[in-house]
């Protein structure tokens, strides 16, 4: 069975999901979970809730070079521009490795040249993680982009005033769902962790 099949499924548990995608090879979890539609997405968000704790160390290990970025694959619920990647990073001030992930949103050369990397700052918030657009790193990542205000070219319109709630789905796997302000936005977003 694939997870979109087992997602389906009215009885299936947040553990029997993390279960399967933990035993996937990572070539074939990063397949199934791209694969996920908007309506998979919007359904995977709510069914994980509080059943596993996300951590930043999820995200990038403390132990990862600082500002070498890791990378998690990512597919969101839009019509267009599916397929992005967050990349995190252990930050370079010491202070700030137990509190905060840096990272920016890879999107591919056109997107990022007319919308922006996004850069983000992310904090945890009661097992889960919260992904902060209205804050910047202090530095790029290594080797990447430069950093660029999300309120300049496109990006007002994407990462402006933007926060993204993101929890835990197995090892590898996270879902996301965007907020503007206080009010919740109807896209989703799926992460996987990859080597």
């Amino acid at each position: 069975m694939i997870f979109s099949e087992l997602l389906a499924s009215a009885s299936v548990t947040a553990q029997a999901l993390a279960e399967h995608l933990d035993a996937l090879p990572d070539a074939e979890r990063l397949t199934q979970t791209m694969a996920l539609t908007s309506a998979h997405q919007a359904k995977l968000f709510d069914l994980v809730e509080g059943a596993r704790k996300l951590t930043l160390d999820d995200l990038a290990p403390a132990t990862t070079q600082p500002l070498h970025g890791v990378r998690h694959e990512g597919r969101n619920s839009l019509l267009a521009f599916t397929r992005f990647a967050k990349v995190f990073a252990v930050p370079d001030d010491a202070s700030k490795v137990a509190t905060e992930r840096w990272g920016f949103n890879d999107s591919g050369f056109t997107v990022n040249t007319f919308v922006g990397p996004g850069y983000f700052v992310v904090t945890p918030d009661g097992g889960e993680v919260l992904v902060d657009y209205t804050q910047y790193p202090p530095r790029p990542h290594v080797g990447g982009p430069r950093i660029l205000s999300n309120s300049a070219r496109l990006s007002r319109f994407v990462f402006n005033n933007t926060k993204d709630r993101v929890r835990a789905v197995s090892k590898h796997v996270s879902i996301g769902r965007a907020w503007r302000g206080a009010k919740r936005l109807d896209n989703w977003f799926v992460l996987c962790r990859t080597a």
